[in-house]
């Protein structure tokens, strides 16, 4: 299997399985956007927030993925970069939100936080089941790949930040996840742009 398209570091998405595994995960993050920016209005929460921004962001990003398949390493490279670029930003602005609702401290709604993040999660693990077996490529591919895990990874974060507000009555463990969620995005974003360069480079 070693030497299969699909578990190369060269697989451009050439494959007409992961496009529409692509489009149902697309699909997914729209419709978890809208509930998940909704829900955080309802239970003023910072982690939620996050997360729906991270739900918009892959939506646009898988789409211009999707959209870049097939064309030559420096356009599908520059893609990358600019998703990269895309989560470092996202990173800051979930930073700096973070600390400045540290000021305001009002404590979240943990019931809605727990039902919605546990919904996210439903849809971000089917995502990540739908493109494990395409988790490796180029850095188009596999920034598809590490958006999907870390949306999953953020979801278990957000359920476990609501069982902490609901425990301590407190906002701290909503920020504090917002927090992790930010250092997730930027780890990320380097990971890609890391490899991004890497192949406009070679």
């Amino acid at each position: 299997m070693g030497h299969d398209c699909c578990h190369s570091h060269d697989f451009d998405g050439m494959n007409d399985d992961y496009k529409r595994r692509l489009w149902v995960v697309i699909a997914l993050n729209a419709v978890m956007f809208v509930v998940e920016i909704i829900a955080g209005s309802i239970a003023g929460s910072q982690a939620l927030w996050a997360d729906s921004l991270d739900f918009l962001a892959d939506t646009l990003t898988y789409g211009i993925s999707l959209a870049v398949i097939g064309m030559p390493i420096h356009v599908r490279s520059n893609v990358a970069l600019l998703k990269g670029v895309s989560l470092s930003v996202m990173g800051v602005w979930v930073l700096a939100s973070t600390v400045y609702q540290v000021f305001v401290l009002n404590v979240p709604a943990a019931p809605v936080m727990a039902s919605v993040a546990m919904a996210a999660l439903a849809a971000n693990a089917l995502s990540v089941l739908l493109l494990v077996k395409y988790k490796d490529g180029d850095a188009n591919v596999r920034s598809v790949w590490l958006c999907s895990r870390n949306d999953m990874i953020g979801n278990i974060a957000v359920a476990a930040a609501a069982f902490g507000v609901w425990k301590s009555d407190t906002a701290w463990p909503d920020l504090a996840v917002a927090g992790l969620m930010s250092a997730l995005f930027l780890s990320s974003s380097f990971r890609i742009l890391q490899q991004a360069y890497a192949e406009r480079r070679s």
